[in-house]
Parts: C-alpha cells; sequence; structure tokens
C-alpha cells in the first residue's frame, strides 16, 4: 500500500530543505525537485508559507529564491519534537 505524505509533512519538508540551503536560499526549481511535488502545488504551499511568515520569498531578476525565518525554524524544532513524541505513542502524522 503507497503511504501519501500529509500537509503537515510536506510543510515540514520544505522547511527542511529551505533550511538546509542555508543564507544564500533556494530556487524554486531546486525546491520542486527536493520536495518532490508539482508546480502547482509547490506554489500553494509557498503562498501559504510565506503569509505565515515561516519563509521569505526574495525577488531578483524574474527568479525568486526563498529562506527559512526564525519562525519557520521555531516551527520545523516544535514539529520534530510533536512527531517524536506521537510516534513514542504509536502514532502516525
Amino acid at each position: 500500500m503507497v503511504s501519501y505524505r500529509t500537509s503537515m509533512q510536506i510543510v515540514a519538508d520544505l522547511l527542511t530543505v529551505t533550511e538546509q540551503s542555508g543564507q544564500e536560499g533556494i530556487k524554486t526549481t531546486s525546491l520542486l525537485t527536493k520536495a518532490n511535488l508539482s508546480h502547482s502545488r509547490l506554489s500553494k504551499f509557498l503562498e501559504n508559507l510565506t503569509g505565515a511568515g515561516l519563509i521569505n520569498k526574495i525577488e531578483f531578476d524574474g527568479k525568486n529564491t526563498f529562506v527559512i525565518t526564525p519562525k519557520g525554524r521555531q516551527y520545523l524544532e516544535s514539529y520534530a519534537n510533536f512527531s517524536s513524541i506521537a510516534e513514542s505513542f504509536g502514532l502516525e502524522l
């Protein structure tokens, strides 16, 4: 049986990939491949993440670069803690 990722897992994946890119940020194409999402799904998630203040979008020469914010790092840390607690009780997120 195929196991699909939940929205929370996708958000965590996007934030993790963005955080790993460092201060230079990550471009849309790299984010697409590393997070394994289609462009339309990625656009919706990026809109939500920038709106929530978890990542910043930097536009330069018509290209977008994304950088994680301190609030995004805090979210990622809280998600990891919650995920490990849920897993210790035998729950899947």
